[in-house]
């Protein structure tokens, strides 16, 4: 790695900072329940209260209940005399909740509390951002330059501002992949030292214990935990690093390399990312485990005879429970005024409102009408770029096989395309913010990009300097639409005209209550 590590560190903590002052500032405002927040932000307190999730006074929904909560009382929360008659059915996993948990343990029952994981959570995947693109890449400027983007990107901002899942998914994700990333580099290094100080075999040697590969299990199980389509990832990851050995122990011009990664990375690569993440994801349910009051959890059943019996019987409820979300997510068709379909995605045709109060006097804002808005959508600039650089990536990758394009190529597809599935066979519900876990690959793709702009080391100085203004300005567009966008991100308010005025298609408008 080039250039010091020192600079690399420092750099690219000075991007976070940046990032975290833009997701830390007002963090508390909207003081209100933002859109989904009214799920999450309960079933977290629930979980740090009762070890699992629980309904509260009316329906989990009840907006009764958020302003009693925003009020400061929290007595909304059932006390059952049978605790199973209190249990909530949740769609998806506790890991992100329990997070989400964590804020308002620390910072207590309100907005700031609840909003606090997801801002921490954004900040560190930029960190990540920066390091992964500066290992990728070899350059400390284009990992900062990726930091960067990500920072300035206004779907990553609203979530990272939201108590809502999606922000966790993505960074559990990212971490994930950076963590393989760096088992690739680490794999190489102790091939190259095997293949310069013991004798060649055709297959090449066992390379032992991967600490960082069993760290993307961990981190990709995780992402389990917090929402199924995590799985997406974790099965194209755990492709993407088989292919890495083989191609690793073939470049070193092994005889026979397939068989070396047969025999001696196969292995350790279905105990790493398959057996981690999956007890990954099964201790994320221990509070459901260790209580008798969640949803479907038969304790009287699973206690009335011996340990091997509570033990069979425990996991035979989970499954059925596990079963039961899936029938969940398979029938969810209902119609919403914000869904979209995942090829309107890249192309921000339809954002969702998480928050436009219809109700503001004009002494707010000095007009006759004024506007307080929160869509979740992305930076145009940056989101537009983005799709440029991904076609520019697959003819990359066509004509130089090059492992970083293919890399960010496979990522992306495992983020987007399966939607399509769901799109077409069961015309599912979807919304524009299940791209935030293809936000950091759609970033790589622009950086490595931009990497082709500036030149490599040996190009001419006007080159450089062509390359250099090219990447600039677009660093500067995206800098400059994200600030004009910035108020209907963090619910400033502002004039109605002004908050038109941002709305670049009509969708945009229908897009929010009128």
């Amino acid at each position: 790695m080039p250039g010091s590590p020192l600079v690399g560190w420092a750099a690219s903590l000075l991007v976070a900072l940046f990032g975290g002052v833009l997701r830390f500032v007002r963090l508390g405002e909207p003081r209100a329940v933002v859109f989904d927040e009214t799920y999450y932000m309960k079933d977290a307190y629930s979980l740090l209260v009762h070890g699992v999730e629980r309904t509260t006074l009316g329906t989990v929904e009840d907006p009764v209940a958020d302003q009693r909560i925003l009020a400061g009382n929290l007595d909304v929360f059932k006390h059952c005399v049978v605790p199973a008659d209190c249990a909530s059915f949740v769609a998806h996993p506790p890991l992100g909740k329990w997070m989400i948990a964590a804020g308002e343990w620390l910072f207590g029952m309100n907005p700031f509390g609840w909003r606090f994981a997801a801002a921490l959570v954004g900040t560190l995947s930029i960190l990540v951002m920066a390091r992964v693109a500066r290992r990728m890449t070899r350059s400390t400027l284009l990992g900062c330059l990726a930091g960067l983007l990500l920072s300035l990107d206004g779907l990553h901002l609203v979530l990272s501002r939201t108590a809502l899942l999606d922000i966790f998914l993505m960074f559990w994700v990212l971490a994930g992949f950076a963590c393989l990333v760096a088992d690739r580099d680490w794999a190489r290094e102790r091939l190259t030292s095997w293949y310069a100080n013991a004798p060649v075999t055709p297959a090449g040697p066992r390379l032992g214990f991967r600490p960082w590969r069993l760290a993307a299990g961990l981190c990709l199980g995780a992402a389990c935990a917090v929402k199924w389509s995590g799985v997406f990832f974790l099965i194209a990851f755990a492709v993407l690093s088989l292919v890495w050995d083989a191609g690793a122990r073939r470049a070193l011009g092994l005889r026979q390399p397939y068989r070396g990664t047969r025999a001696y990375d196969l292995p350790g690569a279905v105990g790493a990312l398959a057996v981690v993440p999956a007890v990954t994801y099964l201790l994320s349910w221990t509070g459901w485990f260790a209580t008798d009051a969640g949803w479907g959890r038969d304790w009287e059943r699973a206690t009335s005879s011996t340990p091997a019996h509570f033990v069979w019987e425990s996991m035979r409820s989970w499954v059925r429970y596990q079963l039961d979300v899936l029938g969940y997510h398979s029938g969810l068709d209902q119609y919403h005024s914000y869904m979209s379909e995942p090829w309107e995605w890249p192309v921000l045709l339809r954002p969702v409102s998480f928050y436009y109060p219809p109700d503001l006097p004009p002494s707010a804002c000095g007009a006759d009408k004024c506007s307080q808005a929160v869509h979740g959508v992305g930076t145009p600039a940056l989101w537009y770029g983005a799709a440029l650089a991904l076609i520019a990536l697959v003819t990359w990758y066509v004509a130089r096989r090059d492992w970083r394009a293919g890399a960010v190529l496979l990522a992306f597809g495992a983020g987007w395309l399966p939607w399509f599935y769901y799109a077409i066979a069961d015309n599912r519900t979807m919304y524009l913010f299940y791209m935030m876990p293809v936000v950091p690959f759609m970033v790589l793709a622009v950086t490595l990009c931009a990497g082709l702009v500036l030149g490599g080391a040996d190009a001419s100085p006007n080159r450089r300097a062509l390359g250099a203004a090219v990447v600039g300005s677009f660093t500067l567009v995206v800098l400059v639409n994200l600030g004009w966008l910035l108020p209907v991100l963090t619910a400033e308010t502002i004039t109605y005209a002004e908050w038109w005025a941002r709305m670049l298609f009509g969708s945009w408008v229908t897009a929010a209550p009128k």
